[in-house]
């Protein structure tokens, strides 16, 4: 015969509230989405908006090609990278020792990951999601950048005025896609830090495997799961809201 647990309400969400965890997950996970949405996001229009000015077809197909490769290696890989990199005697610290600083484990820095979280993923994916401002930019109209150009308007006025209203709706998805992505950190943190150092890279996805996978407390991980759906809900609908007001 097989028992049956007992229903237990709203223990579990109770349980998470009052946990030690619950300010500093929120806080991990929206920090990370925040900055990921501030430095990763400009990237790939800015390298965008580069690349559509340049004449030369065969120095732009090199760019290109140069700035596409990094995504096609598996975040494993880079992963593994960031952390071979980091060791004491990395490459990043030979950078550090050869400008008079000191060597030092950087991975046990809980203010470095979030840096080297945000470069790598620009490094990683800039190139790649160039492609779809690239499409974008392509179809605004040329003629009204040569009626802005005859009415004396600037570089920025035609961005601001012109290449902006033409690629925003392309700007809301790619901003909308950004945030739901960076929410869902995990393999990181879980092979390069696991969780640490003091639990600075410790996330809400993060915490539900360790929850549900590693110590099988299913019900208590469901409850964090919807939590981190109203998180992840919450924070989309705000930024639909702050791009649609623009």
């Amino acid at each position: 015969m097989y028992s049956i647990d007992p229903w237990v309400g709203l223990a579990n969400f109770v349980r998470f509230f009052k946990s030690v965890y619950f300010v500093r997950l929120i806080k991990n996970t929206i920090l990370l989405s925040v900055y990921n949405l501030i430095f990763g996001f400009p990237a790939p229009i800015i390298l965008a908006l580069l690349l559509n000015e340049v004449r030369n077809k065969h120095f732009k197909n090199i760019t290109q090609t140069i700035t596409y490769l990094p995504h096609f290696i598996s975040l494993i890989v880079v992963t593994g990278m960031l952390t071979d990199f980091s060791m004491t005697s990395g490459l990043f610290n030979d950078i550090i020792a050869f400008f008079g600083g000191e060597r030092s484990p950087l991975l046990q820095n809980p203010k470095l990951y979030r840096t080297m979280y945000v470069a790598s993923g620009i490094w990683q994916q800039v190139g790649w999601g160039s492609i779809i401002y690239l499409s974008a930019l392509a179809g605004v109209d040329q003629q009204l950048y040569e009626a802005a150009s005859i009415d004396g308007a600037g570089a920025f006025k035609k961005f601001l005025y012109i290449t902006i209203p033409g690629i925003k709706n392309v700007l809301i998805f790619v901003v909308m896609m950004t945030t739901i992505a960076a929410m869902k950190l995990f393999t990181q943190p879980y092979i390069m830090t696991n969780g640490g150092p003091k639990e600075s890279t410790m996330t809400l996805t993060y915490y539900l495997y360790r929850q549900g996978f590693q110590y099988r407390n299913m019900g208590y991980a469901s409850a964090v799961s919807v939590i981190f759906f109203i998180v992840v809900v919450g924070i989309s609908v705000v930024v639909k809201k702050l791009m649609k007001a623009r």
